[in-house]
């Protein structure tokens, strides 16, 4: 019995959507520029810049949105960044060296992640705040600047591993970022020590996780660290919350539902197969059981990115008097800090892939094979399931048989594991060579996160597109400047 295939179909807001409608332009960038191609939208990451800062109004809060740089290294996004009102986190040497060239001044810049001797020295010969992580990284920054005679250098202390202190126990998730809170006291101690060194401006914390509770626990852990801070003459005035906002990727919860209880049955045996194999996307099954955990990015999240960051502020903080955990930050005179990075590129690109071969498998399956490998567009590897937008060439005849098909997504490596998607995804017509799959919105860390040059095949080249005077621009990448937006304009 045959999969019957189940859509997956990507949301799409209105300026992606109608890049996507410009068949002829992006056939016309592939044909030049090759496969597989990366395509960003620089203006919607202003707009959504503009959505975060629009709730920090909502609640009275001042403070800065740092984009976490490594959701993508495009440097037309960080430009067109550079010209509005938010910052940018950077994690490594040469995001530091990216962001500075791209406009960002030091004080609208912040250094996280783990940190080489020439990053912490770049960070703190500049003088961008520094987020640390450990008693360690706390010493060798002081040695740097030290050393080198710089000025104090502006950091935030980042703590892990907090508890509930009232109600229910909520531990939140381990980390290897960050400082256990139950070693503040040590921590501020080295902090003291190093006082002609570094100036501590600020506290915060970094989950991977989705759970609105584990952050709010952990923003109630750091406002109670500014009160021990503030115990012993320090001035910390920030809270910096992290990133983790999350996107909503499909359009239709319905979809997501069906598809994800549709999967479990399968590796049930209760109905055929809907992926390669059988992969269960860590679902297997033991003699009738359902065991192990779907390792799947939650696609369909209405609450996600700035509406996400609303209910977390708007949660009441139980032992800290129940108020609302924005109003805490209020009477503590903090800004807020936010790390967005998945959520602030959220609508704002594209991968395109040119069809090179469509072929039935020996089990009658269709292939699909791309002008691309999976790093390129690494849904699997971040767990986000969607299908992509078939883009017909203008003036190709029609095709024929134009029911919806299954198919799999293969790439050009010459390597069995070498799958764009190991979920049939539902196409609206079986594809033919020439014809271009685009995976929408994926600028959020499945672009380019884990591209390679593996087998001496090409990474993909990138261009920025913009909407002038009702017509569609473009230029490459790393040729684009703000001036270059709608009108004239930064």
């Amino acid at each position: 019995m045959a999969a019957v295939p189940l859509c997956l179909e990507p949301r799409l807001e209105p300026r992606l959507a109608s890049l996507l409608g410009a068949e002829d332009l992006l056939h016309t960038l592939v044909d030049a520029l090759g496969s597989p191609l990366n395509v960003v939208l620089p203006d919607q990451i202003a707009e959504n810049a503009e959505r975060f800062h629009a709730t920090y109004c909502r609640h009275r809060l001042s403070g800065q949105v740092f984009f976490a740089h490594k959701a993508n290294r495009s440097s037309a996004l960080v430009r067109r960044l550079a010209a509005t009102d938010a910052a940018v986190d950077v994690a490594s040497l040469g995001e530091l060296q990216h962001a500075l060239g791209a406009g960002f001044t030091p004080d609208r810049i912040m250094a996280t992640g783990p940190k080489t001797p020439e990053f912490l020295w770049l960070a703190a010969r500049t003088g961008v705040t520094i987020n640390v992580d450990s008693d360690t990284e706390l010493d060798d920054l002081a040695a740097v600047v030290r050393g080198h005679r710089l000025p104090r250098v502006q950091i935030l202390l980042r703590l892990s591993a907090f508890e509930a202190t009232s109600g229910v126990t909520v531990l939140t998730r381990t980390s290897r970022f960050g400082s256990p809170v139950g070693e503040l006291d040590s921590l501020l101690d080295t902090v003291e020590r190093h006082g002609d060194a570094v100036e501590l401006t600020g506290i915060g914390y970094h989950l991977d996780t989705t759970s609105l509770d584990e952050k709010a626990v952990a923003l109630e852990g750091c406002i109670r660290a500014l009160d021990a801070c503030r115990s012993r003459g320090l001035r910390p005035r920030a809270v910096d919350i992290g990133g983790g906002f999350g996107v909503n990727y499909l359009a239709d919860g319905e979809q997501w539902e069906r598809y994800t209880s549709a999967l479990t049955n399968a590796v049930l045996g209760r109905r055929p197969p809907m992926t390669w194999r059988g992969h269960g996307y860590g679902l297997r099954n033991e003699a009738g059981t359902l065991r192990g955990s779907l390792g799947l990015y939650p696609a369909h999240r209405p609450v996600a990115a700035e509406r996400y960051l609303d209910e977390l502020l708007s949660r009441p903080a139980p032992s800290l008097g129940g108020r609302p955990l924005a109003t805490l930050l209020l009477e503590n005179l903090c800004d807020l800090f936010t790390e967005p990075g998945r959520a602030l590129v959220d609508q704002c690109g594209l991968v395109l892939a040119r069809v090179l071969e469509v072929r039935r498998t020996d089990a009658g399956e269709h292939l699909v094979r791309l002008g691309m490998k999976a790093d390129d567009v690494s849904l699997e590897e971040h767990g986000v399931l969607m299908d992509p937008v078939v883009i017909t060439r203008e003036g190709a005849p029609a095709a024929v048989g134009g029911e919806p098909v299954g198919v799999y997504l293969a790439g050009s490596l010459c390597l069995e594991a070498d799958l764009i998607t190991r979920r049939m995804v539902l196409l609206p017509r079986l594809p033919r060579p020439g014809d271009l799959l685009a995976f929408a919105n994926t600028a959020g860390y499945c672009m380019d996160f884990r591209s390679s040059r593996a087998q001496h095949q090409p990474v993909a080249r990138a261009v920025a597109v913009w909407q002038e005077a009702g017509s569609w621009r473009w230029c490459l990448d790393e040729v684009y400047w703000p001036p270059m937006c709608p009108g004239g304009q930064p």
